[in-house]
């Protein structure tokens, strides 16, 4: 038995079993029209991918996007020219087709699609077609940014082709404006299948390129079947639900024209201009007509009734300076009833233009006035709006359309549609002569006036003022006409300063009495009958924001200021929120012009509630921001008790990104900074609570503020998760002191305080603190001088409870001791009772120190820090930087990156251009290219810090990675693994290890490499009689580029040598010795190696053979800035040992890790002077043999290598090494200084 098709989806619902609920198959193969719909069909919304967009949430009005950043989302070059669009980045090539860098990332990370220059001397066309798509809205807009060099292009063209017609959406010639441009453009009601294309036109004189980037379809999908309509709405054959005002508008918005069904609007009257005028016969200045062969740039397309070129409509023919009329006929009086008129118009192409709708009593024996009900101006864009006017009359009536055009622009109407209580009078009469010259009459706001002045210009006694002299902020009229209704007002004039609405979505600006705006009830003087600017509903069908704009002025000073008064009124909403749905209780700013936004997670920005949900990200290049910082703020708050916890999650990456800050504000009082951090946070969510006090009896409300400080352009923030709950907090994991004390308390004593040197007039303390190294940074400080604190007292600073420990963990801070002895830093711990865990008593000096000590807790305990005075005069104990991990503490300057950077510091030093390392892992989705796995766990969830070089420009900048302080030292080892990743043959990133005392700085190890795609090894022996910090430098050693360096695995061995691997028959590991500034070989070089080998390379055999697991091992002599190191084949007894005889703690070279490097060394038992001797004929043999190899192949290699530009000329390494007197090995090419080649 058939079915009837309208009882189809009811059965389906029926079978479904989810009354209230939009139905989803059960399958994935849905139908060809149910495939690129804009509608989620199936899980996952599986049906929606590469259709020119990518899937999105199903949730209803979420847009479907393609930012190009996989893929090209299905879109696809059908140019037959050598003029054709690709994918493409601008860091992808040595010469980038497109722009430096895409609208989605704004850096040259970022993809989009571009169309390559074209050297041919035709006319040629590059066009992009969109896969097939189903079923538009009616509402469906298609948002993109383009981007045009300037004459790079003839004509950019975007088209629709629906069955056997093609709609031109958008064209143009230019001009074309500097940077990405964006274009919004509205695609109508569109049945059955459909493709979009994009044309992009170049002639023999333009050759350049055009971007596309950032591709949105919004409010695309049609409403989805639902078992249950809201109240008021109607219900479908389909199944769907529309609103009331909906119904009978002259667009099909159930997808099945249910709603617009000849029986379901029997008793309007409607007129969509296809066979005529209908009762709209009274007409002067307006003309039916059509978009074939239209001639005009701002003539409508396609018109409203059958969005198809061929429909007509009305369109406005009368002089710029003469209205056109267009009347209706008379009316019944409707009584008690609404006469609902809605029509849709077209206002495009010049600021002058407007429509006003008039409604015409027809009263006997009273004088006929016009009662303006309507008034649109301006430019609205190249769509058609709708609107909607209700009118209740106990007389017959008119209603009035008059339309002016400016210069330009364009004016037309389209299906003008009457309710049924809008009833015209039996006999229908022309209007009156008098009625025609009312109508007729300009309007003060609209026309210029009537006499000897141009069209556009401004009559003032004798003279005429150009339009661009209006508004300028220089009076030119003695009365100042030419100034007036210029922005300036408080909104009791009707012309409101000159402000007009130009909204055409749903929202829209209206002046209204303050008491009758649903808002405060009074305008901003506190006056209940003055008036306002009041945001309010409109009957627009498109879903663009409320705007209200001025008459163009200027130009401005630089001094231009605009203040205004504004008024939020909402329904309470809580602080907690995880963004899921909306921003609950918080809003952006507006006095700053970068903003905080609700984003989805895409891509490398991922929310923490889910992975896969909201979050609130500040983007400064998005659009790129003029300001420092941003506001995200919550509406005034009641407090609930006396103490309340905040705690939210926090996402600081990048290597520019600035500082994060939270503040609270309370109504009379300063603002108070409550928590902040500065600089890169590493490539991950970190949670942060503080605790809010308030003051219950005194009623002040209190308001939150996030505020985001940028230092550049690279990077971003983010927030998640927000959560409020009554009482204190947990003391904090990690305390800078910036903000506040963190809870710390010195027990009612006050000898510890909280103080920063800003001024330099800080009696005790050091002239900076360590989270910034600024005068401006506070740190905690006591004065340990006999007057301040005898000797033998002590002064005790106690922390806030902190929560049980599930694992041991480690608690670090950072202390400051005078140069004078100021006594002893003690820590203890308080849990069930109090026990000391380090007690620190030495000399100070210049630099800030790092404490560790592990925590094990398995209940609530607390920190104390006490300091035990020695009655020394001018001294103090400072401290600074509290940080508690999981995990156990790290050797000093050892770290493997998986909890953290172990004491490292990647704070940004602003003479090289204020970069940040950064903390990453490759499974974390990152904007910026960096390792698949680690070298720690060979895994992509091990840990690693890395510094994206292309972020660099030119001039020599660099960021540093520098350890804590470390004592002076004979011979100690430093091990670490690095990876490095370039393009071949055009860029080189440097690695480098310096070390700083207070002697200098001196370079004692580098490397510049390609792509690698692998972790390497490098090693490198320290001696320094003078307290120093290890440097790890990232920099550049060409132009600008992609690509990551990474480490990862660093080990420092204090008071133990480096030791060599041993010898191999597999590729040889190459060792660079120590060449001071005469170029002569070091004296502590070993005795067996030559001493004129002419590229300082030794090749060695053992009799174990094994070859080397490394591409590369390098390792340089290190001279400190005291002296010279020495450094050589290590013998066994001089391995690395801890005491007591245990072997270091390598995680990395365990039996389940990677392997070491190079083989083991030699056994104990041989005598290196039995392995020279035995071995010496050999070694000379072979390095002739070798020798005489390597001169070839130097020679065939240089020529190779000068072709493709992978190593430097004779010429320009003599001008890189002349101040360099270390030696660099690595797998791609050798370079030695001249100096040594010279002496040779």
């Amino acid at each position: 038995m058939s079915l009837p098709g309208h009882l189809l989806p009811a059965l389906v619902l029926l079978l479904a079993g989810s009354p209230g609920r939009a139905w989803t198959p059960s399958t994935c193969r849905a139908p060809g029209e149910a495939t690129c719909n804009f509608v989620c069909d199936c899980p996952g919304c599986s049906d929606e991918t590469q259709c020119g967009y990518h899937a999105a949430s199903p949730a209803l009005g979420v847009p479907f996007a393609c930012d190009f950043e996989q893929d090209s989302c299905g879109w696809r070059d059908i140019s037959t020219s050598g003029y054709s669009w690709l994918r493409d980045r601008a860091g992808a090539t040595l010469e980038a087709l497109g722009p430096r860098s895409d609208h989605t990332l704004g850096t040259d990370l970022g993809w989009y699609m571009v169309v390559g220059i074209h050297r041919g001397k035709e006319a040629a066309g590059a066009t992009l077609r969109s896969p097939v798509l189903w079923n538009a809205a009616p509402t469906c807009e298609l948002r993109l940014w383009y981007h045009v060099a300037a004459g790079a292009v003839a004509e950019l063209r975007l088209e629709l082709t629906h069955r056997a017609e093609t709609l031109t959406l958008w064209q143009s010639s230019g001009p074309w404006g500097t940077g990405w441009q964006e274009l919004v453009v509205t695609t109508g009601r569109i049945q059955d299948d459909f493709r979009v294309t994009f044309f992009a036109t170049r002639n023999a004189t333009h050759r350049g390129t055009v971007a596309l980037d950032d591709l949105v379809f919004r409010d695309c999908g049609l409403p989805a079947p639902q078992a249950h309509c809201p109240l008021g709405h109607h219900h479908c054959q389909n199944l769907a639900c529309v609103a009331p005002h909906q119904l009978c508008d002259g667009e099909d918005n159930c997808g099945d024209r249910s709603d617009e069904d000849a029986y379901s609007c029997r008793h309007h009257i409607a007129t969509d201009f296809e066979m005529g005028l209908g009762l709209w016969n009274h007409l002067e200045g307006w003309a039916r007509n059509h978009s074939t062969g239209a001639w005009h740039p701002a003539w409508p397309h396609r018109d409203h009734s059958q969005n198809s070129a061929q429909g007509f409509f009305l369109v406005s023919v009368a002089e710029p300076s003469s209205p056109a009329v267009l009347s209706s006929p008379i009316f019944q009086a409707s009584g008690a009833h609404n006469c609902s008129l809605v029509f849709y118009y077209y206002l495009h192409g010049s600021e002058h233009g407007s429509l006003q709708l008039f409604l015409q009593m027809e009263n006997p024996g009273s004088p006929q006035v016009s009662i303006p009900l309507r008034r649109r101006c301006g430019e609205l864009g190249a769509a058609w709006v709708r609107d909607r006017v209700d009118i209740q009359s106990e007389h017959p009536f008119r209603i009035l359309l008059t339309g002016h055009t400016g210069p330009g622009g364009v004016l037309s109407l389209d299906d003008l549609i009457l309710s049924e209580h809008c009833q015209p009078v039996p006999e229908l009469s022309s209007l009156p002569r008098g009625l025609w010259a009312l109508a007729l009459q300009p309007q003060p706001s609209s026309l210029p006036p009537q006499d000897f002045c141009e069209p556009g210009h401004l009559s003032c006694g004798e003279l005429c003022i150009p339009p661009e002299q209006h508004c300028d902020f220089q009076q030119q009229c003695e009365g100042g006409e030419d100034e007036q209704e210029c922005g300036t007002t408080d909104f009791e004039a009707p012309a409101a300063g000159g402000w007009e609405d130009a909204s055409v979505g749903r929202l829209q600006w209206r002046r209204l009495q303050a008491q009758e705006s649903g808002g405060p009830g009074t305008d901003a003087g506190g006056v209940a009958a003055g008036h306002v600017l009041s945001l309010q509903r409109a009957w627009g069908q498109l879903a663009a924001e409320a705007r209200v704009l001025t008459p163009a002025l200027g130009p401005s000073g630089p001094r231009c200021e605009l203040r205004v008064a504004y008024y939020f009124h909402g329904h309470p909403q809580e602080i907690s929120c995880n963004f899921e749905r909306d921003t609950c209780g918080w809003h952006t700013g507006h006095l700053t012009d970068a903003h905080w936004r609700r984003v989805q997670s895409r891509g490398h920005g991922y929310d923490h509630t889910t992975g896969q949900g909201y979050f609130l990200l500040l983007d400064p290049t998005d659009p790129p921001a003029r300001g420092p910082g941003a506001h995200l703020l919550t509406q005034p708050q009641a407090p609930s008790g006396p103490q309340e916890c905040l705690s939210f999650w926090y996402h600081l990456h990048g290597p520019q990104i600035g500082t994060l800050r939270l503040a609270v504000r309370r109504e009379g009082e300063a603002e108070v900074l409550l928590w902040s951090r500065t600089s890169t946070q590493g490539n991950r969510w970190h949670k942060a609570w503080t605790t809010l006090h308030h003051q219950l009896g005194s009623g002040t409300k209190y308001q939150l503020l996030f505020e985001g400080l940028r230092d550049g352009y690279h990077g971003t923030m983010a927030l998640d998760d927000v959560a409020v709950r009554p009482g204190p907090c947990w003391a904090p994991r990690q305390c800078s002191f910036e903000d506040s004390a963190c809870g710390f308390s010195s027990g009612g004593q006050g000898l510890w305080t909280r103080q920063a040197n800003a001024t330099g007039l800080a009696s005790r303390g050091p002239h900076t603190d360590h989270t910034t190294e600024t005068a401006q940074g506070h740190y905690m400080v006591v004065d340990m001088s006999p007057q301040a604190l005898p000797r033998g007292q002590v002064a005790s600073l106690t922390s806030e409870v902190h929560q049980p420990l599930a694992q041991p963990a480690c608690l670090t801070f950072w202390y400051h001791l005078s140069l004078r002895n100021p006594g002893t830093l003690q820590v203890h711990v308080e849990e069930a009772q109090r026990y000391q865990v380090l007690s620190i008593s030495a000399r100070g000096g210049f630099a800030w120190r790092l404490g560790s000590v592990d925590v094990q807790a398995e209940r609530a305990w607390r920190v104390v820090f006490e300091a035990v005075a020695a009655g020394t005069e001018h001294s103090y104990v400072a401290l600074d930087d509290l940080l508690l991990q999981d995990g156990p503490c790290p050797q000093p300057a050892s770290c493997d990156f998986e909890a953290g950077l172990c004491g490292w510091s990647h704070m940004p030093w602003p003479g090289l251009g204020s970069y940040s390392w950064d903390w990453s892992s490759g499974a974390t989705p990152s904007r910026y290219p960096q390792p698949p796995v680690d070298h720690t766990l060979g895994t992509e969830a091990g840990h690693f810090v890395l510094f994206e070089t292309g972020v660099l420009g030119p001039g020599g900048r660099a960021a540093w990675l520098r350890s804590q302080p470390l004592p002076a030292t004979e011979a100690s080892c430093l091990r670490f693994w690095y990876h490095v990743g370039f393009p071949e043959h055009f860029y080189k990133g440097e690695l480098r290890v310096l070390l700083t005392s207070v002697r200098g700085q001196l370079a004692v190890w580098g490397t510049s490499g390609h792509l690698r795609h692998q972790w390497l090894e490098g090693q490198v022996e320290v001696a320094s009689a003078e307290e120093f910090q290890i440097v790890f430098e990232a920099t550049l050693s060409g132009q600008p580029a992609l690509g990551p360096i990474a480490l990862d695995d660093v080990e420092y061995l204090a008071e133990q040598h480096c030791w060599l691997p041993a010898p191999t028959q597999g590729k040889p590991c190459l060792v660079a010795p120590l060449v001071g500034a005469s170029g002569r070989l070091s004296s502590s070089w070993p005795t067996w190696l030559p001493a004129t080998l002419p590229q300082a390379q030794e090749v060695r055999t053992a009799t174990k053979a094994q070859p080397c697991t490394s591409a590369s091992l390098h390792q340089v002599p290190v001279s400190s800035p005291s002296g010279l190191g020495q450094v050589g084949p290590a013998s066994p007894s001089s391995r690395p040992s801890l005491p007591g005889g245990a072997r270091p703690q390598r995680k990395a070279w365990s039996g389940q890790r990677s392997p070491p490097a190079c083989p083991e060394p030699l056994p104990a038992a041989v005598p290196w002077d039995t392995l020279l001797a035995a071995s010496v004929p050999t070694m000379v043999g072979s390095a002739l043999l070798i020798l005489v190899l390597l001169v070839l192949l130097g020679l065939v290699g240089r020529c190779w290598l000068q072709k493709k530009g992978g190593c430097p000329s004779q010429g320009e390494m003599a001008a890189e090494a002349s101040g360099f007197d270390n030696i660099v090995f690595n797998a791609d090419c050798v370079t030695l200084p001249a100096s040594l080649t010279d002496n040779q």
